[in-house]
């Protein structure tokens, strides 16, 4: 299937694309930061980096191509005609090139260092017991990313389910999925508030209508790359920790954090449970997601994220994937420093006893700025500024990260040369995208804490993150120096989260504050690792409690995402509904619809651009929602053919839909009738007030 192979070139093309940008990358698998050997299987870094880059070049090469297609009635087919072929003979040329100087083989991964030194490197770890422990935890990985893609989106007897706890998010989601696969987005238009710009990042959604264009089902289409987004995701982070901490067990607990939020939540949930009421069965019963802090009803927190946003995860792959190159900049400037006054001042100097040598020598040192390695600035920059319409929170928060990270790194010109590249081709991006401002920095304290004060903000991470804090606060007094900066870096965009709002709606600052929480519980992990390899029991034991403390929450959440989504509750729409074929075979996405404030439904599934959408899409994403709230009105209430003719041609309608929705609205009084009279029924199926018809507005009855 065409598809299937679209996401194998991604993976082909992303080997060639870190055969020549990062040559030398399956080394970094062999020590930690300190220089301390690890056991690391490489293919656990190389697959999920050839496929986040590799998908990345081959979604932004086939958009821009469909992109100059657009003016065709299937762009994607003259995209991907162009683009899949012109990748494979990339990739075959690469191989020949290989075999031609007898480097290729199939077994193993060689870097160009180690083929000069005639050495080759095992894609898994020569450790054994490693390698079972790296299975185990891959296994995990897997199926927590299928149970929680598929429990949530999926296709059964031609009927696709969309779970309740994520068909919010999969509203505009789907609507841009099928505008690609069944429409012609080009310029590219958003789907909920369609005829203007596109503030909202899309390339992912993008990839997915693709992958359906080119034939995947659309279950199959959307989870395939989350779920590989997903692992992804979690064996970088895994490689992060292990390369911090030099321990596998302090990497599975990274992960275990990763998944598993800390909260007050459970516990509070207890504790409030009636009198007479088993907590088993309150357990049990309890469907809805707990918290008592604003919108933690939403999942905002959990597990339920990465299935309603599909396109984080993605994200955070790339983001762990950078952080990972550019870290050792940091341990490089502390070996520098200790080397060259320890040369001066004698093998027993203490850096802390001269902070002015050690500002000289960090800030005033060639070492400190000069540039030893531009193709992973460049190329990383490339990368990470490609990621802003796949998700720009991503951008920003790794940027914070290697904001700090960079204050007392070497080669600091490295950082700042990914920087400018990335902050270049976003703007590139939004200039092209986005009309008008693309955001708007505001200085607003507290995110969404009820008191927006100091104790009323440390009152609300109390409540949200449990002990998370305390045994963060614990780890940093135990670090040196180096790693207290790096966990200073890794808090960056919970402050950030705090204090600045870039969209009317800051709930979306909640990823900041997660990208901390997750990397923060490297060292978290770090700590409770320590407190389990101590000799005394009863001292191990409470590490084993402590994880317990951290989890449980976050194990509860996970088992209410797979309460809450079972068949009987989700949203079921028809694959085979005969308006949304109606839609797909004549409609495209320069046909804007008249509707009422659609969620998900039918119509949203046919890939109609709808004039106004549900309210909220449109409002988060920074659109004029009120202004067409009132066009909406006057459309529907017109009173005579002109009068509603002359408001449809100001607002580019092409189709007005009437349906039992708007003719019980409370917005607008529906004037049915005048519709009637104005423009022919070119659709028109049911009876009475569940009757749906829809107009042409191409086709006036009026004289």
């Amino acid at each position: 299937m065409l598809g299937i192979l679209y996401l194998i070139l991604c993976f082909s093309l992303g080997w060639v694309i870190c055969s020549y940008g990062y040559p030398d990358l399956a080394q970094i698998t062999k020590s930690s930061y300190n220089k301390q050997k690890i056991h690391f299987s490489p293919y656990l870094l190389l697959f999920p980096v050839w496929f986040i880059l590799g998908s990345l070049a081959m979604t932004w090469a086939t958009y821009i191509a469909a992109y100059l297609f657009a003016g065709r009635e299937e762009p994607l087919l003259y995209a991907n005609g162009i683009i899949m072929p012109l990748t494979a003979i990339i990739i075959t040329a690469y191989i020949i090139t290989l075999n031609y100087s007898g480097r290729l083989s199939a077994n193993v991964v060689a870097t160009d260092n180690s083929r000069k030194a005639g050495t080759r490197i095992s894609l898994l770890s020569d450790d054994k017991r490693v390698r079972n422990i790296e299975l185990i935890l891959l296994l995990g990985i897997t199926a927590l990313a299928f149970i929680l893609m598929w429990k949530t989106f999926f296709v059964k007897e031609g009927e696709l389910y969309v779970g309740i706890s994520v068909f919010s998010d999969f509203s505009p989601h789907v609507g841009m999925i099928r505008s690609f696969s069944y429409g012609n987005n080009f310029p590219t238009t958003y789907s909920h508030y369609a005829g203007t710009d596109i503030k909202y990042h899309f390339m992912f959604q993008f990839l997915v209508g693709n992958l359906e264009y080119l034939g995947l089902r659309i279950d199959y289409a959307f989870n395939i790359p989350s779920i590989l987004s997903f692992i992804s995701a979690f064996l970088l982070l895994y490689l992060l920790a292990l390369k911090i901490t030099g321990k596998i067990a302090a990497g599975i607990l990274a992960c275990l954090f990763f998944a598993f939020r800390s909260s007050k939540a459970l516990f509070t949930f207890l504790a409030n449970i009636p009198k007479g009421t088993g907590i088993l069965q309150a357990l049990k019963e309890n469907t809805a997601f707990i918290g008592d802090t604003p919108n933690e009803d939403w999942g905002l927190w959990n597990l339920n994220v990465y299935a309603n946003q599909r396109h984080l995860a993605f994200g955070l792959g790339l983001i762990f994937f950078i952080i990972i190159l550019f870290l050792p900049r940091v341990y490089e400037m502390s070996e520098f420093i200790r080397n060259k006054l320890g040369q001066q001042k004698g093998d027993q100097y203490k850096i802390k006893e001269s902070l002015g040598d050690v500002i000289r020598y960090a800030f005033f040192s060639r070492e400190g700025w000069s540039v030893e390695n531009l193709r992973y600035s460049v190329v990383s920059g490339i990368f990470l500024g490609s990621l802003s319409f796949f998700h720009g929170s991503a951008v920003i928060g790794c940027l914070l990260v290697l904001f700090v990270v960079a204050i007392i790194a070497n080669h600091r010109l490295e950082f700042a040369i990914l920087a400018l590249i990335t902050i270049g081709l976003t703007l590139l991006q939004t200039n092209f995208f986005i009309e008008g401002s693309v955001a708007k920095f505001e200085y607003l304290f507290g995110f969404i804490a009820e008191n927006k004060t100091l104790f009323g903000v440390a009152s609300y991470l109390d409540r949200l993150l449990g002990i998370l804090p305390i045994v963060l606060i614990v780890a940093f007094c135990l670090q040196n120096f180096i790693d207290r900066h790096i966990m200073l870096a890794f808090t960056l965009p919970l402050v950030f989260a705090f204090t600045i709002s870039l969209t009317v709606d800051v709930t979306v600052n909640h990823k900041y504050i997660m990208l901390s929480c997750i990397l923060l519980g490297i060292y978290a992990a770090d700590l409770v690792n320590k407190i389990l390899e101590m000799d005394k029991w009863v001292i191990r034991l409470a590490g084993l409690a402590l994880i317990i403390v951290l989890t449980s929450t976050g194990i509860y959440d996970f088992m209410t995402v797979i309460k809450k989504n079972t068949p009987e509750s989700s949203i079921v729409l028809s694959l085979e509904d005969p308006l949304t074929r109606w839609i797909d075979e004549n409609s495209d996405s320069k046909d804007l619809f008249l509707t009422s404030n659609y969620s998900i439904n039918q119509v949203v599934l046919g890939g109609a651009m709808l004039y106004q959408g549900w309210q909220y899409y449109g409002w988060s994403a920074g659109y004029d929602t009120m202004y067409r709230d009132g066009m909406v009105k006057q459309m529907y209430e017109a009173s005579s053919p002109r009068e509603l003719d002359r408001l449809v041609k100001e607002n580019n309608i092409r189709f007005i839909l009437v349906d039992h929705d708007s003719r019980y609205s409370l917005d607008y009084d529906l004037n049915e009738e005048n519709i009637k009279n104005t423009y022919a029924s070119v659709y028109d199926e049911g009876v009475g007030e569940w009757n749906i018809t829809i107009y042409d507005t191409r086709f006036i009855r009026y004289k």
